[in-house]
């Protein structure tokens, strides 16, 4: 046999040969899937809420205008520290001192006037207490004259001016009686043209108090909403006053959060939490939830979501947390952005697995990879939420896929709480089991007990996605 001859047969050989290996191969990989893996393993588990929100000093007070007025200083400015009671701003103050000035005036003539009407009240008293003690005498010597003119000792005319002197006593002091309430009469109503005055004042004195505005706590200058020269109006009725500024006390900080509506039935008071500040990269600060609100809050205004707001509409609800930070740092201003890290549980030594490994099976699905079935449809867990309404007949089983002698064995499991990444797994599965934690695409398709073969590498970006 010629050389081509044999070179060709042996190239044939090696051809047929190799598709043989191939076709093997292929038969050999046929409905293997290509997972990622890891192991269940035991550590300390934390559960978060994460929830944005602003710094807030727990007690803050907004200074709104009191009176008319036109601003003529300022003070302070923005980041001061003031004590309650220090200047903060002034008004133009003209008129409402020369008004006080005036009343002064008029209250020092009716302090006088009172002066004068008491004067003249003791002396009318003075004056009755004279004619009482002339009348008196008078009354003393006309008995004395009826005596002595019965006796027909005295004549009839000296008992006549007897008499008249009494009669004189007595009608000088009735006339002394009227003129002491008189006087007194005047003496009350100077004390309330007096009292009057002084109230007149007082109500000056408050006008003009208004045209200086003190700080009403100890704290910053948090914001300043005004300039010289403005002019500041009075609240009226349900309007409120000029906003004029905004002192807080920063002595206790707080992170005023939203907790999102799903969230909220695991956060209480009490609570540790980790609080960073977009103004303070890589600081974490600590924090204690001291106040967890009641009431929804709708989203996208802000609002209260109450019955009438909420009636027709399915928008998402927050609610109000506040956090109350343990040593705040003295550069903290109010209105920074801050996240809340709030631990809602946490447990030590636990079994856990990737949060991404759990998947729901149908209990159909798993019968059918009992009994051999291709045709099962499978969903993984975070895919769907189970519903309560579900086919009680097939319900839904949540499981981790274990890897044993190469197939993925799905074994149901019972879950507690969640940390970022991982769960806690309490029954169901043992320390050191290898369990499939990927891809996503290769989860959603894997049916129970499917061969599958492990491939750790890192995955490409079609295996990734949906």
């Amino acid at each position: 046999m010629k050389t081509w001859k044999k070179v060709t047969i042996g190239i044939l050989a090696a051809v047929g040969l190799l598709v043989i290996v191939l076709v093997s191969v292929y038969q050999a990989n046929k409905g293997v899937v290509t997972v990622q893996s890891g192991s269940v393993v035991r550590e300390n588990l934390t559960s978060l809420v994460t929830a944005s929100g602003e710094i807030r000093p727990k007690t803050y007070t907004n200074v709104l205008g009191e009176g008319f007025g036109k601003i003529t200083e300022i003070v302070v400015k923005e980041g001061d520290h003031v004590k309650k009671g220090d200047v903060l701003l002034k008004l133009e103050s003209v008129q409402p001192g020369a008004d006080v000035r005036a009343q002064e005036a008029s209250v020092a003539a009716a302090q006088a006037g009172v002066q004068v009407a008491e004067a003249n009240y003791q002396s009318a008293l003075a004056t009755q207490a004279e004619r009482q003690a002339d009348l008196e005498k008078a009354k003393f010597d006309w008995g004395r004259s009826q005596k002595l003119f019965a006796q027909q000792l005295i004549s009839r005319q000296d008992y006549d001016a007897s008499k008249a002197t009494y009669d004189g006593a007595v009608a000088a002091l009735n006339a002394s009686r009227a003129q002491v309430a008189s006087t007194r009469a005047a003496r009350d109503q100077s004390h309330e043209t007096m009292a009057q005055n002084q109230a007149v004042l007082a109500h000056q004195e408050d006008v003009l108090r208004k045209t200086t505005y003190r700080a009403p706590i100890d704290g910053i200058v948090s914001y300043i909403a005004v300039r010289v020269g403005e002019n500041v109006v009075p609240g009226i009725q349900n309007s409120e006053g000029s906003f004029l500024m905004t002192i807080s006390d920063m002595s206790v900080v707080t992170s005023e959060v939203k907790v999102d509506e799903t969230d909220i039935t695991n956060v209480h008071e009490g609570q540790s939490a980790d609080v960073s500040i977009d103004a303070l990269p890589g600081k974490i600060f600590k924090g204690i939830v001291t106040e967890v609100g009641d009431l929804a809050i709708l989203r996208s205004s802000g609002e209260a979501a109450t019955t009438q707001t909420t009636a027709n509409t399915q928008e998402a609800r927050d609610f109000k947390v506040v956090v109350t930070l343990v040593n705040p740092p003295a550069s903290l201003r109010p209105g920074l952005s801050s996240t809340a890290k709030i631990q809602t549980a946490h447990k030590n030594a636990v079994l856990t697995v990737p949060i991404q490994a759990l998947a729901v099976r149908s209990q159909k699905d798993i019968d059918a990879a009992k009994q051999g079935s291709k045709n099962s449809s499978v969903t993984l867990a975070a895919a769907r939420t189970p519903d309560a309404s579900g086919d009680a007949k097939n319900p839904d089983i949540t499981g981790v896929f274990v890897i044993r002698d190469h197939r993925a064995v799905f074994v149901p499991v019972t879950t507690g709480i969640m940390g970022v990444s991982d769960i806690e797994v309490s029954s169901g599965l043992k320390e050191g089991d290898q369990i499939v934690t990927g891809s996503y695409k290769a989860l959603r398709s894997l049916r129970p007990d499917a061969r599958v073969k492990i491939d750790n590498s890192a995955p490409k970006m079609s295996d990734l996605s949906s």
